[in-house]
């Protein structure tokens, strides 16, 4: 059955939320700790780097609560409601440091608020990512799902990679500028966030008491004696994911390689733009080079998928984008307009790697359903949001240990420095050789995934018959 145009529509307004929250942050908040706070790189780093194992920590949870929420009152909204409604106000908190704070008041400031904006972030992400595999049950559809939300993913990265840097720039204040862009950015990523949480509540509206098509439904989550499960009882179940699903092993690890290798270019990218550009606005030219043509490709890799299945269209998604990343290594003894075309390319690559590996998680989840029984959904999605933000994080801290390394000089708002040209080679290394090299290695684990459109179509033909039997 297909999905309504509507639902999927509502759906892919939840990447407004997440394409942003994923984007403006480890584009900025590096930047604004080492060249606004006057905090050290390393320890830039490190802030962002502890939300994320936060997440690490606190997503398996999350997953579980959502599991159980699914269970007892048939909907994962509960969670996404609350995760929209506070990330605006900790978003904003992470910008609105006071100028009469020290570098290491400054510091603690952020840590703590971005702590709190990447919980709330985590109570919408998880149970999103669970939705398509209980949307609907069939392998194009799900492509067509997660290809609506990429063309929005894409679109929103640009909008807040591009447009929120510059509503800063143009505030001769730079705390001042980061405060609006703070306010601006957070109401619009929690506006994003509650649309898409009703869009269960449309589904059911729509054909009230109908489970999706040939998904099976998950059981009641409980200890056998009727208790709710522990905390370690969410780790473990995560841990029997990874044990007992060779396929979703494959593609997380592929996917994690693949967060990290964007995670480093895009904490990199402001950087790339105020001293190898030289010119701090550019940033905004850098995504609209990454990310236009990301939108007119994504509705590409969908249809290649469909043809030659998204594993290979995945595959070749990822060489081509490694191939743009390595030769944009140039840049360091010519930059120039070049740059944006070699860019320009990646993006269309970047457009599969988004929406492809999104495509294929609800596959391994209902696989799995089908094969060891349902009820697990949650826990996928809690080690996919774990794995990516763990990826990005890790970005954030490779970029942030190479600009340490290379000598990179730390300033606080207004002050003027001179980077020393090593700092400057490993911002180029960081933006091209170090992401190119960690796709490489990504399609290793690729290699290993085994499900195919055979495997999925035969999985769904069994729920249903499953479903029609009881």
């Amino acid at each position: 059955m297909s999905l309504h145009r509507g639902t999927v529509a509502r759906y892919a307004v939840g990447s407004v939320g997440t394409g942003g929250f994923g984007t403006l942050p480890g584009l900025v908040l590096v930047y604004y700790l080492t060249d606004t706070l006057g905090v050290a790189a390393l320890a830039a780093g490190l802030i962002v780097t502890l939300a994320k194992v936060w997440d690490v920590v606190v997503d398996p949870v999350i997953g579980a609560a959502s599991d159980r929420d699914r269970a007892a009152h048939g909907t994962r909204r509960r969670l996404m409601i609350v995760g929209g409604v506070l990330l605006p106000v900790f978003f904003l908190l992470t910008f609105a440091v006071p100028p009469s704070l020290g570098s290491l008041a400054g510091a603690v400031w952020v840590l703590v608020a971005f702590l709190c904006a990447a919980t709330a972030f985590s109570l919408f992400q998880v149970p999103y990512i669970a939705l398509p595999a209980e949307l609907t049950g069939s392998y194009d559809e799900r492509t067509r799902l997660l290809t609506a939300r990429v063309v929005v993913l894409t679109v929103a990265i640009l909008a807040f990679g591009g447009g929120a840097p510059a509503l800063r720039g143009p505030v001769p204040d730079e705390h001042a500028g980061y405060l609006l862009m703070g306010a601006v950015a957070g109401l619009v990523l929690g506006a994003s966030l509650l649309v898409a949480a009703g869009v269960e509540g449309r589904v059911r509206r729509r054909d009230p008491g109908r489970a999706a098509d040939g998904v099976p439904q998950p059981p009641e989550v409980a200890t056998p004696d009727g208790a709710t499960p522990g905390v370690l009882a969410h780790y473990r179940a995560g841990l029997a994911v990874l044990r007992t699903s060779p396929p979703f092993r494959a593609l997380l690890s592929a996917f994690v390689l693949q967060a990290l290798a964007t995670g480093t270019m895009l904490a990199g990218a402001q950087y790339v733009a105020t001293w190898v550009l030289d010119d701090e606005g550019a940033v905004t030219f850098l995504f609209a080079a990454l990310v236009g043509p990301a939108v007119v490709f994504a509705p590409v890799w969908g249809r290649a998928a469909r043809r030659i299945g998204k594993e290979r269209a995945f595959a070749v998604a990822s060489g081509v984008f490694l191939v743009a990343a390595a030769a944009l290594v140039v840049m360091y003894w010519s930059p120039g307009v070049w740059v944006y075309a070699v860019v320009a390319v990646a993006g269309a690559a970047y457009a599969g790697l988004q929406s492809l590996p999104m495509a294929m998680l609800p596959d391994v989840v209902s696989h799995d359903a089908v094969t060891r029984g349902p009820g697990r959904a949650g826990t996928f999605s809690g080690l996919w949001t774990a794995g990516e933000t763990t990826g990005f994080g890790l970005g954030t801290a490779v970029l942030a240990t190479v600009l340490a390394t290379t000598g990179y000089v730390e300033s606080r708002a207004e002050a003027v420095v001179v980077q020393p040209d090593s700092a400057v080679l490993g911002i180029v290394l960081a933006f091209t050789l170090l992401p190119a090299a960690l796709v490489a290695v990504s399609l290793v684990p690729l290699r290993r995934y085994p499900l195919r459109r055979t495997d999925i179509e035969a999985a769904h033909t069994a729920a249903r018959t499953e479903e029609h039997r009881a």
